[in-house]
């Protein structure tokens, strides 16, 4: 009997063996996929960061672009302004007189001036021209000065000097007005 508990015993041991072999083999085998199921995972983030990341600068450049399309000639239009101004003046300036003396030639700059104008706003610029009267606002005016000024309100633009333009939503130069300081009474 002795023969046969030996002979069960190595039976039993090379089965716990094989299992032993088959349990490490499975478990390299598991390792091994887990290494590369952790391995796949980490490509798939870096992938997904990827294209966020190539949206997101496409996006920016979109952006850019079309800033650089509405806001790229503002140092031109800002330049512009004066020219506006000039012939504006110029036409206030004229007498009667000079308009009768000198009326094709004023005439041909009230159509320069209307050229100008449809210039602007052919590229977004737009005129601000308040008006005696009106409400001063800080976002498209600027006060030049404030004074007392009878049968007005305080925050009444009582003088333009000069009108203001936006560029698009933007502002590229506020009207420059006179305000009433005139106290509620």
């Amino acid at each position: 009997m002795a023969k046969n508990d030996d002979f069960l015993d190595d039976i039993e041991a090379a089965e716990a063996e094989t299992y032993a072999e088959d349990m490490t083999e499975f478990s390299d085998e598991e390792l091994e996929l887990d290494a590369l199921r952790a391995e796949r995972d980490e490509y798939k983030d870096k992938f997904v960061r990827a294209l966020a990341d190539a949206e997101n600068a496409r996006k920016r450049s979109e952006k850019d672009r079309r800033e650089a399309e509405n806001y790229g000639g503002s140092k031109l239009a800002r330049d512009m302004l004066p020219v506006y101004d000039n012939m504006k003046r110029a036409l206030e300036a004229a007498t009667d007189e000079q308009r009768e003396a000198f009326g094709s030639l004023l005439e041909g700059v009230e159509l320069t001036m209307r050229e100008l104008l449809n210039v602007f706003k052919k590229h977004g610029i737009t005129l601000i021209a308040p008006q005696v009267g009106d409400k001063f606002d800080p976002l498209h005016h600027q006060a030049m000065f404030d004074a007392p000024v009878p049968n007005t309100v305080a925050g009444d633009i009582i003088q333009v000097s000069t009108e203001g333009f936006m560029l698009h939503d933007r502002l590229l130069r506020p009207a420059q007005v006179g305000v009433s300081s005139t106290p509620a009474g």
